[in-house]
């Protein structure tokens, strides 16, 4: 099979006929031949519908969109995107910070994720899914991570890192927290997802939000890095 049926194959099946994948991470380059990170957000409950992304000074966080409805923020709000000078940090959590913080001291996402714990919320065990894009000159770093409940023991927490090569533009690859719905519902399982990021920053956003269900979505960006990684800008869209 080509590598663009596969990206579109994936897409499918993981995303447009996939009605709760959950949150979900791209990381890949445009035919803009631009960089792109694909963020999103989904929720079945009250609490996890009720929030939207804003941008503050380059920073790509949640926020409640009536704060009188919040019963447990600790999962759901916080910064999804933050940068360091010629690096891009993406998670589906509060370990954006714990990675941002590690790597500005000099550390590895490696080292900054093995502090951390795939999400408390029994009986689900959320995983943590992570990214980073890395410039220094024409070479671009990426990684992909994923943290999840051990399957024999749920209170333990399994770590697998990717590194994939440069992606040829037009596609990606990507991370979902779920593989769809279900009570618990089914930790992603597998490699990273060979994904299409067809067009420029706006392209790319509307196809992944004409992707996802419209009564479980939630929130998207995306980031378009150009200039081998110097300029960046966010593209959002939320439901509310």
């Amino acid at each position: 099979m080509k590598i663009g049926e596969t990206a579109e194959k994936n897409f499918r099946a993981y995303l447009k006929e996939n009605p709760y994948p959950g949150r979900g991470l791209v990381l890949g380059r445009s035919e803009a031949d631009t960089w792109v990170i694909v963020y999103w957000i989904m929720g079945r409950s009250t609490n996890s519908r009720n929030r939207r992304f804003v941008i503050e000074r380059g920073t790509l966080r949640t926020e409640p969109v009536d704060p009188a409805l919040v019963k447990d923020p600790s999962l759901i709000i916080y910064d999804a995107m933050l940068d360091l000078p010629g690096t891009y940090l993406v998670s589906n959590g509060d370990q954006t910070r714990t990675m941002y913080e590690t790597l500005g001291k000099g550390g590895a996402i490696e080292e900054a994720l093995s502090t951390r714990e795939r999400e408390p919320d029994a009986p689900n065990f959320t995983p943590r899914i992570n990214g980073m894009l890395r410039f220094q000159g024409h070479i671009v770093e990426a990684v992909l991570a994923i943290l999840k409940a051990n399957p024999i023991d749920p209170a333990l927490t399994d770590r697998y890192y990717y590194y994939p090569a440069t992606p040829a533009a037009g596609f990606g690859l990507g991370l979902t927290t779920y593989r769809g719905d279900g009570d618990p519902l089914p930790a992603f399982t597998g490699d990273p997802l060979v994904l299409p990021c067809t067009g420029k920053g706006e392209a790319v956003l509307q196809a992944y939000w004409d992707a996802l269900d419209k009564s479980n979505r939630v929130s998207m960006a995306v980031k378009e890095i150009t200039d081998q990684g110097s300029k960046s800008r966010i593209l959002v869209a939320n439901r509310f």
